[in-house]
C-alpha cells in the first residue's frame, strides 16, 4: 500500500543527496529525502571543496556559512613529502592553487575561492539548508527496492527503528546511497572498472601538532616510510581535518589478504610512527577500513531514476573530486526536474543529464586514479623498490643527498617528479572545465575553442555552448558583481550589451510566451551593470549586439554573435528546443 506521495524522491543523505534537497528545496520542488542512517556522516571523508562547489554555494546563498565553517584557502596549499613530520623532508608542492603563479589562474575564474570543509560539516549545513527551505528529511529509513511505470516509482522502504517497511510513491527519483549503491544495482546500471583495487585504512584522532606543521600549513602531509606500514612501501598520508588539532591518518594494507585487525593500540603506534614522537598525546576518535575503487557508470538514468554522486563515480579521495562532483552532478540534474515538473519543459529536457554527468564521471574516476599511480615517480626517483628491503629503501632515500653526478641526477629526477604532481593538486581545468553536449546545448555553429594550455591543469574560460559562464566582475551602484551572481537562481538569463538592447525586449516577450523565467541584463555605461574593468568586453566572444544565453546551473545554453533579424523568434526557437516544448 502506498503511504506517502512525493514529486521526487532522494535516496542517500551524502554529500549528492543532501545537496539534491537543499537545490529542490530552493526551486520549489516538492521531495522527500530518506537515509538509512541515524545522522550525517560520522567520519570526515570527503573534505576538498572546490571553486566550482563554491560557487554553487553562492547561488544558493550560502556561501557566507560554508567560509564560516571551513579551513580557508591559504591553509590548505604547503603540501609535504617527509619521513615523518618530525622527520627529514623529502620535498614540497604548493597546491590548490596557492602557487602565487597559479592563484592568479584561480582568482580570475571564480567569485570563490577553495576551501576545506570536512563533510562532518558540510553534510549538516546542507541538510540543514535543505531542512528550513522545505525538505522533509525521513532518517532511519532504508531503500528496499522499486518498481517503476510510465507515471513513476513505487520505492519501499524500512524504517529502522520498528521494522515497519512502507511504500513511497514518486514521479522521479534520485539515487544517492553512495558507492555500494543498491539502488544502482537494482537497476542494472551499466558499470565499467573495478572495485577494491587496493586497501586503505583511516584513523582519525586528535592531537595537537601544530610544533611540526603551523609552519609549513597545508591539509595534506604525505609521508613515506619504509617497513612502517603492513606490506609494502610506507607511503601514507597524514591529513588535517581542523587545524591544528584534528586529523586523519590514511595508510595502506594488502587487500588481497585479510584485513588488519586495526585496534586503537595500533591506530597510535601508526600515529605515533607517521608524526615521528611517540611523546604526543594522542586521542583515537574511529577506526575504519576501505577500498579504493576505479568504476564508473557508462551511464546515470533508467527510466525515471536518476543515479548520482558514488553511486555511479567511484574512485580514491585523490584531486579531491568526490564529493565537489557529486553535488555538481546534483545542480545539474535538480534545475531541469524543476523545469519538467513545472510544466516548463517537457521529459526530454532530462535525457540531457545522463549526456552531460557521464562524461565527467567518467573523467574523475581515471584522473584520480591516475593520480596514484603518478607517486611512482617519486619512489622512481627516489630508488625505492618494492624488492627492496627496508635498509635497502631507507639508503636509497638518503642518497638524494650525495655530493656525487648519481646524487645530482636524483634530485633532479625528483623535482620533476614532485612536479608531475601538479595533475592531481592544481588540476584546474578538471574542476572548472566541463563543456557539456547534449539536447539541453543549442549550437552557435562555431567550432570548439582550442585549448591553448594544457587542459587538465589550467582552465579555459570560454562562452563557447556547453562551457560554464567565465566569471568577471561587473559594477551595480559602485559595487563589484560576478557574472556568476547575475546567472542562477533556478532561471535563464540573456547576457547582452547596449547595442543588443533588442534582445532584452525579446526576453520578456519569450519569457511571457513560454512561461519560463528568463531575464535580461545589459552591460553597458549607464545599464543594468557596467563593465568595471572591461573583462567581460574581452571575454563574451560575441559582438555587443550578440547575446549569451546562460542556463539556471551557469552554463552557457547558447549564443549569438549579433543581433538577429528577429530576436524574439531566436530566443523562442532556442528555448522551446532545449527545453523539449
Amino acid at each position: 500500500m502506498t503511504e506517502l506521495q512525493t514529486d521526487v524522491l532522494v535516496i542517500g543523505s551524502g554529500p549528492a543527496g543532501a545537496s539534491a534537497a537543499l537545490f529542490l528545496a530552493t526551486y520549489g520542488v516538492e521531495h522527500i529525502v530518506v537515509t538509512k542512517y541515524r545522522w550525517t556522516a560520522n567520519t570526515p571523508r570527503a573534505h576538498i571543496t572546490n571553486q566550482r562547489t563554491v560557487e554553487i554555494m553562492r547561488d544558493m546563498g550560502i556561501e557566507d556559512e560554508v567560509l564560516a565553517e571551513a579551513t580557508p584557502h591559504h591553509l590548505m596549499g604547503d603540501t609535504v613529502f617527509c619521513s615523518s613530520l618530525a622527520g627529514d623532508e623529502i620535498g614540497r608542492v604548493r597546491t590548490w592553487g596557492t602557487h602565487p603563479a597559479r592563484e592568479a589562474d584561480y582568482r580570475l575564474a571564480s567569485p570563490s575561492l577553495n576551501c576545506d570543509l570536512p563533510q562532518t560539516l558540510f553534510e549538516p549545513l546542507l541538510i540543514g539548508q535543505a531542512a528550513a527551505r522545505g525538505s522533509r528529511i525521513r532518517f532511519d529509513t532504508e531503500y528496499v527496492s522499486l518498481e517503476q511505470d510510465a507515471d513513476g516509482v513505487s520505492v519501499r522502504v524500512r524504517d529502522r527503528i520498528s521494522g515497519h517497511e512502507y511504500v513511497i510513491r514518486a514521479k522521479y527519483v534520485i539515487a544517492a546511497d553512495g558507492g555500494r549503491s543498491k539502488v544502482a544495482a537494482d537497476l542494472g546500471l551499466p558499470m565499467a572498472g573495478q572495485m577494491d583495487v587496493a586497501g586503505s585504512m583511516n584513523i582519525v584522532f586528535h592531537a595537537d601538532l601544530s610544533a611540526f606543521v603551523a609552519h609549513r600549513p597545508s591539509v595534506l602531509y604525505w609521508v613515506l616510510q619504509p617497513g612502517a606500514t603492513i606490506g609494502g612501501i610506507g607511503l601514507g598520508l597524514v591529513r588535517m581535518v581542523r587545524p591544528w588539532n584534528e586529523w586523519l591518518i590514511t595508510w595502506g594494507y594488502d587487500i588481497s589478504g585479510p584485513p588488519p585487525k586495526l585496534d586503537d593500540e595500533m591506530a597510535t603506534g601508526i600515529v605515533h610512527s607517521l608524526i615521528g614522537d611517540d611523546s604526543v598525546p594522542v586521542i583515537i576518535r574511529s577506526l575504519s577500513l576501505w577500498g579504493n575503487n576505479k568504476m564508473y557508470a557508462e551511464r546515470y538514468r533508467e527510466g525515471r531514476v536518476f543515479a548520482v554522486g558514488d553511486a555511479v563515480h567511484r574512485h580514491p579521495p585523490s584531486n579531491g573530486l568526490g564529493s565537489n562532483t557529486s553535488i555538481q552532478d546534483s545542480y545539474n540534474l535538480a534545475w531541469k526536474l524543476a523545469h519538467v515538473l513545472s510544466g516548463k519543459a517537457g521529459a526530454g529536457l532530462l535525457d540531457s543529464f545522463d549526456a552531460e554527468r557521464a562524461p565527467v564521471g567518467k573523467q574523475i574516476v581515471l584522473r584520480a586514479n591516475k593520480s596514484i599511480e603518478e607517486f611512482g615517480a617519486i619512489l622512481a626517483a627516489l630508488g625505492v623498490r618494492g624488492d627492496q628491503d627496508v635498509t635497502q629503501m631507507q639508503q636509497a632515500i638518503a642518497a638524494r643527498g650525495d655530493d656525487s653526478p648519481e646524487g645530482a641526477a636524483r634530485r633532479e629526477q625528483l623535482r620533476a617528479a614532485l612536479e608531475l604532481k601538479d595533475y592531481e593538486f592544481n588540476a584546474h581545468g578538471v574542476e572548472l572545465g566541463q563543456r557539456y553536449a547534449s539536447r539541453a546545448i543549442v549550437s552557435d555553429g562555431s567550432p570548439e575553442p582550442a585549448y591553448t594550455r594544457d587542459p587538465e591543469l589550467f582552465y579555459h574560460p570560454t562562452t563557447w555552448p556547453g562551457a560554464r559562464l567565465p566569471h568577471c566582475w561587473l559594477g551595480r551602484d559602485g559595487h563589484k558583481v560576478s557574472t556568476l551572481d547575475v546567472a542562477g537562481k533556478g532561471r535563464f538569463v540573456v547576457l547582452t550589451g547596449i547595442t543588443g538592447r533588442p534582445w532584452a525586449q525579446a526576453a520578456a516577450k519569450v519569457a511571457d510566451q513560454l512561461g519560463v523565467e528568463l531575464e535580461a541584463v545589459v552591460i553597458g555605461p549607464g545599464a543594468d551593470l557596467t563593465d568595471l574593468y572591461d573583462d567581460w568586453a574581452r571575454l563574451r566572444e560575441v559582438g555587443e549586439d550578440g547575446c549569451v544565453l546562460v542556463r539556471p546551473d551557469a552554463h552557457v545554453a547558447w549564443r549569438s554573435a549579433h543581433l538577429a533579424a528577429d530576436p524574439s523568434g531566436e530566443l523562442s526557437r532556442i528555448l522551446t528546443a532545449l527545453l523539449d516544448r
